[in-house]
């Protein structure tokens, strides 16, 4: 009978601590020197479709090492005949400074901040949903890692820029925050991320992901016909946890224009239902709305190390509530005016070169 290896009979490396992964990639992201590592050619190419081609960003002159290991366990079915006569065996795993030991056929996550590490169990059944792979398990990892690494405040909000300035775009699900990006880029702005944004606290520096936008079907209605059929050219439907489905429109195309650098806040605007009235879109906030609704908007963010100096110099800043027009234009064309960009050059020529591109 073979002898199979146990806890209590180990091997000399049992966590696979002095291996490394055959397949590696190395990006400048969110900040921090990320180093992917894995014998899969399948989670490589994931990590590449989530992160590959983007704008590097740096936050300081020096930036921080970031190890993220990945691991693909065997499927399932090829245990079910040993499940019936017992579980499955517990399998030693190791990333830098991660000890664990995992069930065959589950998946996690577990990041070391310390050790500026992460490990990732993925079973082979979940290959068939890429796109949980890359939000549940990959990106929780990646923005973890790099929050913690650099002292940042994480926000759930959008962000739009030019010229090295940029909004903070804040409102809950269904506000409207995707469709007014995609408006923003077709006007020339720069976008920074979608949905999560992380902050430098003192220096109100931002950086985030903007690899895919994730727009409602609905959302296409305010584009034209050959605007909307190439928008859609490779791009995919995917559907959310909470049964919603999404057009996930990859970003990284010669069309728009992503941040090249992280972008200085210079204003928070939080999007309303509301119609816009004589007012006009943008009105002016009071620093105690604008504090409120920070600390409602962003309840994990708000608990962080660095909320309260992030929170100080937010206070300064210009803060409006964005109020709906008769199209999703105005409202860009709003933000346009709050950067104080050039009408005459720069977002004006490349609004309309992405209307010719799109």
């Amino acid at each position: 009978m073979r002898r199979r290896d146990t806890l209590a009979a180990p091997p000399p490396d049992p966590f696979g601590e002095r291996q490394r992964g055959a397949r590696r990639a190395r990006l400048l992201l969110l900040g921090g020197r990320f180093e992917f590592e894995t014998d899969s050619a399948r989670l490589l190419h994931i990590v590449q479709l989530a992160y590959a081609r983007l704008p590097p960003h740096r936050l300081a002159s020096k930036a921080p090492r970031l190890r993220v290991r990945l691991v693909l366990t065997a499927p399932r079915r090829a245990r079910r005949a040993r499940w019936n006569a017992e579980p499955p065996p517990v399998r030693p795993m190791a990333a830098s400074g991660i000890l664990c030991g995992a069930v065959e056929g589950a998946g996690f996550v577990t990041v070391n901040a310390r050790q500026r590490s992460a490990l990732i169990i993925v079973p082979q059944e979940l290959l068939r949903y890429p796109y949980h792979v890359r939000y549940e398990l990959l990106e929780f990892a990646v923005y973890l890692l790099a929050q913690r690494a650099q002292g940042l405040v994480p926000l759930h909000a959008a962000c739009v820029g030019y010229d090295g300035r940029g909004v903070l775009l804040i409102g809950p699900s269904r506000s409207g925050k995707s469709t007014l990006v995609l408006q923003c880029l077709l006007a020339g702005l720069d976008l920074l991320a979608e949905d999560s944004v992380l902050v430098r606290p003192a220096s109100l520096r931002a950086t985030g992901v903007a690899s895919f936008l994730h727009l409602r079907p609905d959302a296409l209605r305010f584009l034209e016909r050959a605007q909307r059929s190439k928008l859609l050219n490779g791009s995919a439907l995917i559907q959310r946890r909470s049964g919603v489905q999404k057009v996930e429109i990859d970003l990284r195309r010669p069309a728009y224009r992503l941040a090249r650098t992280p972008l200085r806040i210079e204003a928070v605007v939080f999007l309303s239902a509301r119609r816009a009235g004589r007012a006009g879109l943008l009105a002016p906030l009071r620093k105690s709305a604008v504090l409120g609704r920070l600390a409602t908007s962003q309840r994990y963010a708000s608990h962080q190390p660095g909320w309260s100096v992030f929170k100080r110099r937010m206070s300064r800043l210009p803060a409006y509530e964005l109020r709906r027009g008769a199209h999703p234009r105005e409202s860009a064309s709003a933000l346009r005016q709050l950067l104080r960009c050039d009408a005459s050059a720069g977002p004006q020529r490349d609004s309309a070169s992405a209307a010719r591109t799109l």
